[in-house]
């Protein structure tokens, strides 16, 4: 009786090669996995920002091949209203605004024109009409406008700076060195600024700050500006003197220099006298308030002293 064995070597060889090739891969799944969890540590991305940032990727490619094939059939609003819903649909939508750079003016402003925004997709937003809309108002003098993926819309100001007030009659208004208008202001409030008057004052603002420059030590002094004929300048002081300069940028600037040099050997700010007329370059005329009413008094004083004295005489 003869018995037969069966040798399994090359069954057992191929068992232990499967066992090793699913070690091998189940350790390139951990080294990857763990490679690519790195990656994403160290862009300090979250879970839900990645879905977000695949999420997007996704609507911009599902967008592109549906504009794509509605171009070609000849349909394109439909292409752009498709597009839009399917944003917004998977949360593409402004559903925030943020706004940078307001310190002066009411933010409720900004926010009243971002308002329309929030009820579009954010992929169809008109950033460029909404910054036009932002630049007209009084208060900005530039702005821009961008979109934040998914759902949040910025917009940086930048705001005009309040230079002096415009005294229009019995109202004021702030302006900035341009002389653009910005807001009505109470009189009180104008009290503690520089305030400019005259026909043409405004639009000659940035003229007068070139102007006050020339004196840095009377420029904080100044206390209002008359533009006057539309030729030149009154300044007036926080005494309540007046200083009248000559026509021309270079004559009054040389002629205001000439006053602060003036003031500071002899102090007039602060004195008796109430005027400086400085419009003739050879001399300086002064009034002092109550000296014509004296000299007057002295003339008639004198003519009476000589009348009691032909009197006198002829007696």
């Amino acid at each position: 009786m003869s018995t037969t064995i069966k040798r399994g070597g090359k069954g057992v060889r191929r068992a232990a090669s499967a066992k090793g090739k699913k070690r091998a891969v189940a350790g390139a799944k951990a080294r990857t996995g763990g490679l690519f969890s790195r990656m994403i540590g160290a862009l300090g991305l979250s879970e839900s920002a990645l879905q977000k940032t695949f999420t997007g990727l996704i609507v911009i490619v599902a967008g592109a091949a549906i504009w794509g094939i509605a171009v070609i059939s000849g349909f394109p609003t439909f292409a752009d209203e498709t597009i839009g819903k399917f944003a917004a649909d998977t949360g593409f939508a402004v559903r925030r605004v943020e706004v940078h750079g307001v310190e002066r003016m009411d933010e409720e402003e900004i926010y009243s024109r971002a308002i329309a925004a929030q009820a579009q997709p954010i992929t169809q937003l008109d950033v460029a009409n909404l910054r036009e809309e932002l630049v007209s108002l009084a208060w900005v003098s530039d702005a821009r406008v961008s979109r934040q993926l998914p759902d949040t819309l910025v917009i940086d100001i930048i705001e005009r700076t309040p230079h002096a007030v415009l005294q229009q009659g019995e109202d004021f208004v702030l302006i900035d060195p341009t002389g653009h208008r910005l807001e009505p202001v109470a009189p009180a409030k104008a009290e503690k600024m520089l305030v400019l008057k005259g026909d043409g004052a405004a639009e000659r603002a940035a003229d007068l700050a070139i102007l006050l420059e020339a004196a840095p030590a009377l420029k904080n002094q100044v206390r209002g500006a008359e533009w006057i004929g539309n030729r030149r300048w009154n300044l007036t002081f926080s005494t309540g003197q007046v200083v009248a300069l000559p026509e021309g940028e270079d004559q009054s600037a040389e002629a205001l220099v000439a006053f602060a040099q003036m003031d500071g050997m002899n102090r007039l700010l602060g004195g008796k006298v109430a005027v400086f007329d400085m419009r003739d370059p050879s001399r300086v005329y002064m009034r002092v308030p109550g000296r014509a009413q004296d000299e007057a008094k002295a003339r008639e004083e004198a003519k009476r002293l000589a009348a009691e004295a032909a009197r006198d005489n002829g007696g």
